[in-house]
């Protein structure tokens, strides 16, 4: 296995055809062609599906692209500073579920890095794809959290994934909502005076699961639901129809404005929220800061 051809898959990867991909790299297609069986020879594994319609990455294929992007970006980061004398470019992402406070956190990272150069990325998503992404390589860390209704299921997952779960945070669990909610004033809510008005819920997809889900009671059978996609949607539905969610209690007025309240649900129920991340994997530097700032949020846990 050679660095030469890592830069051809991963190539081919990124181009989505053998020709183009031979185009860009400055060589026969035969030849590339040849080089690419030869290393799934040597790893015993096919990389590339070939067809009349072009090609295909296999599941193994996917999972040894992602180790093989990362080699390839740590070898540029060496070309650059040592070869070519470039200030080396940081570069971090997470991805996440729906969490106001892990993308305040991930800003207060960012302005860490002021003039330098950088290329980070935040993907605020669902579930399956929060584990997906770190699995792949698309992101170094995970957010999301347990309880006891999904761990077992979501700790087997990343087992099958080679990922492990860490926790940051333990909160009880609070129902979120307009100011102007007939409840807002409530010390504490039972699930039932909420039958009356929407719940809103994060959509999951083709994984619509119950252990999938964002929000903790993702069994009960609640009279009204409403499914969105985005945090910005979920507010506009908590103003103009009195919907509501569940959540960790954490409120980042910075971000989601002065309009909004989370109130203690009657309930024996707790939320984990933690990060996944590649097992035995170390986590760089950029991300232990940004989990220091995500852990800061403790003090914030209602």
């Amino acid at each position: 296995m050679t660095l030469a051809q890592l830069k051809y898959v991963t190539t081919i990867a990124a181009c989505g055809s053998m020709n183009q991909a031979a185009k860009s790299l400055f060589l026969s297609q035969p030849s590339l062609s040849a080089s690419v069986r030869e290393l799934e020879e040597e790893i015993g594994i096919e990389i590339f599906r070939r067809t009349n319609r072009g090609i295909t990455t296999t599941v193994e294929g996917e999972e040894f692209l992602g180790y093989a992007r990362q080699v390839m970006d740590q070898y540029h980061l060496v070309e650059a500073k040592y070869i070519e004398k470039q200030n080396e470019k940081k570069k971090f992402s997470v991805s996440m579920q729906h969490y106001t406070f892990a993308v305040d956190a991930f800003m207060k990272m960012v302005r860490k890095y002021g003039m330098d150069a950088y290329e980070f990325a935040v993907h605020e998503t669902k579930t399956r794809d929060v584990i997906e992404d770190v699995r792949t390589f698309r992101s170094e860390i995970g957010i999301l959290y347990i309880n006891d209704f999904n761990e077992q299921v979501i700790r087997k997952l990343l087992k099958e994934s080679g990922l492990e779960f860490t926790q940051i945070l333990r909160c009880k669990v609070y129902v979120y909502m307009a100011k102007k909610h007939p409840l807002a004033g409530a010390k504490e809510i039972a699930i039932e005076q909420l039958d009356e008005y929407p719940c809103l819920s994060f959509e999951q997809g083709d994984n619509n699961s119950f252990y999938f889900a964002e929000e903790v009671l993702s069994t009960y059978d609640y009279k009204k639901i409403i499914k969105a996609n985005d945090r910005a949607t979920m507010l506009n539905l908590m103003i103009g129809l009195d919907g509501y969610t569940l959540c960790s209690g954490i409120i980042c007025e910075e971000l989601n404005g002065a309009d909004y309240v989370a109130i203690p649900l009657k309930t024996q129920e707790e939320m984990t929220i933690g990060y996944i991340s590649r097992k035995g994997v170390p986590i760089s530097t950029i991300g232990k800061e940004y989990l220091e700032e995500v852990a800061a949020y403790q003090e914030h846990v209602l």
